[in-house]
């Protein structure tokens, strides 16, 4: 009972304060046309709301006195809920692809990583190019870097390099990221 009391409190809290939650003395207050009314106390403000059939939302508690404005809370919540939804949308969460490979790779082999890189930073994601060593093949590091780096040549009209060639335990690692347009 006390877990659904705070998530309660939690809620409200981010909620703004409506009808009979507004406990203030005096207010200023909006119509439905957005043309200020004047001030007026809380209960008169209340009715008001009530008589139109509409709610009073407080808009601004920080100025003196506090704004608030009569409107449908419900169609205010679902507009504000469907423009986050649409930010959502647009919003593009950059991932980073892995393309891996040995430093003794043949051309079509080489080929195919070069182009699922490119298919990965067309769409907008990072790409991590790996090349793996077994046993004593981290010997040929120079190898590997040179490999990436011809890599980094190949791809480097559509992507930039975010961090150089490096050893990262038994491999060589370099991270590419698509070029700003």
């Amino acid at each position: 009972m006390l877990d659904k009391s705070k998530k309660e409190r939690k809620r409200n809290e981010t909620e703004p304060l409506i009808n009979e939650r507004i406990r203030y003395n005096q207010i200023r207050l909006i119509g439905v046309s957005g043309s200020q009314l004047g001030i007026y106390s809380s209960g008169e403000a209340l009715n008001m709301a009530l008589n139109a059939g509409l709610d009073l939302v407080l808009i601004s508690e920080k100025s003196n006195p506090p704004v608030c404005r009569i409107i449908d809370y419900g169609k205010y919540k679902f507009t504000q809920e469907k423009k986050a939804k649409e930010a959502k949308k647009k919003q593009h969460n950059v991932t980073i692809k892995e393309v891996k490979m040995r430093y003794k790779i043949d051309v079509h082999d080489y080929n195919v990583r070069i182009s699922q890189a490119l298919r990965f930073l067309k769409s907008g994601d990072k790409v991590k190019a790996n090349v793996i060593f077994r046993g004593r093949e981290i010997q040929h590091a120079k190898l590997a870097i040179e490999l990436l780096n011809k890599m980094a040549e190949d791809l480097n009209h559509i992507a930039e390099i975010q961090q150089p060639p490096a050893k990262d335990g038994k491999n060589i690692v370099m991270i590419l990221s698509p070029k700003k347009v």
